[in-house]
């Protein structure tokens, strides 16, 4: 268990997946691809996660139905952990410009799907109609 870790109340990968709603897979390929990598491991090699890290993945969650890339999303996560850590330093205004543009992207994207909801909802009733 790493220093970080042993006072920092920390859960197991199950426990993770249960209030996340993802799957074991999906945080264990985030771990592979450095998106989100659990804050320690026991001795014995199991993921430790803090509720930092449960909230990072929540983020990461909340992007997935939007069609953002794994790119984006570690991000994201950069930009968001630097301003919430106050480690923006002389750079906070270049963190805000691109947080800025993630919420206009994300509103876009918001906006797409509501479209596509309505369409669907047209079909149904078109449907139901016959």
């Amino acid at each position: 268990m790493s220093e970080r870790t042993r006072h920092v109340p920390t859960m197991h990968i199950g426990a993770v997946a249960e209030r996340t709603g993802l799957s074991l897979r999906t945080l264990r390929h985030y771990d592979d691809v450095g998106l989100l990598r659990p804050s320690g491991r026991t001795e014995g090699g199991f993921r430790l996660y803090t509720e930092d890290d449960v909230e990072r993945l929540l983020l990461v969650r909340r992007m997935k139905p939007l069609g953002f890339s794994l790119e984006e999303m570690a991000d994201l996560l950069d930009v968001a952990g630097r301003i919430s850590d106050d480690d923006a330093g002389s750079d906070v205004g270049q963190l805000r410009g691109r947080l800025d543009a993630y919420v206009a992207a994300a509103e876009e994207r918001r906006a797409d799907l509501a479209r596509k909801l309505d369409m669907a909802d047209e079909l149904i009733a078109l449907l139901r109609a016959l």
